[in-house]
């Protein structure tokens, strides 16, 4: 099953009406900052189309907003009804939210484009893994009888090289 190809385009034109949309009735200025500065990243993603560094940083970006988003309506979703009847907020509030559901489906589009651009990122967390690939082992018991008679390959009548430093 192959994964269909989405443009970076679409990616961050998306992000970016609903991080407007979301941002009309409720949210403070550091959701509008981080969103609108990851989205600039995005940008600068889309300008240089070589760049690895500029889609890790934007994978990075949105996988940090994700975070942030959480922490922004959990703080600044408001308790009073009297704002919670408003029709302007309840549609700002959706579209934030459907921000929020979109993105890690977004980063994992994004880390596609990052993989396709050359960048090889692979998760390490240290342990080390056991391989069955023994085409570089050489076994001691097979050793070249040549090379186990004379060990260091020098001919028994010729004087040792001299090396001019």
């Amino acid at each position: 099953m192959e994964i269909p190809a989405i443009n970076l385009k679409a990616i961050v034109f998306v992000h970016w009406l609903l991080t407007v949309w979301g941002c009309m009735a409720w949210l403070s200025n550091s959701y509008v900052w981080g969103n609108f500065s990851v989205l600039a990243v995005g940008v600068w993603a889309i300008a240089q189309r070589d760049s690895v560094d500029a889609v890790l940083m934007f994978l990075i970006g949105m996988t940090l907003t994700i975070l942030t988003d959480i922490i922004h309506f959990g703080i600044y979703y408001p308790i009073h009804e009297s704002l919670e009847a408003n029709d302007t907020f309840r549609f700002s509030a959706g579209m934030a939210i459907l921000s929020l559901i979109l993105k890690p489906l977004s980063c994992f589009f994004v880390y596609q484009m990052y993989r396709e651009r050359g960048g090889d990122y692979n998760i390490n967390f240290g342990f080390p893994t056991v391989t069955r690939n023994r085409d570089a082992y050489q076994s001691l018991d097979q050793q070249d009888q040549s090379s186990a008679t004379k060990p260091f390959n020098q001919a028994e009548d010729q004087k040792p090289a001299v090396h001019a430093y």
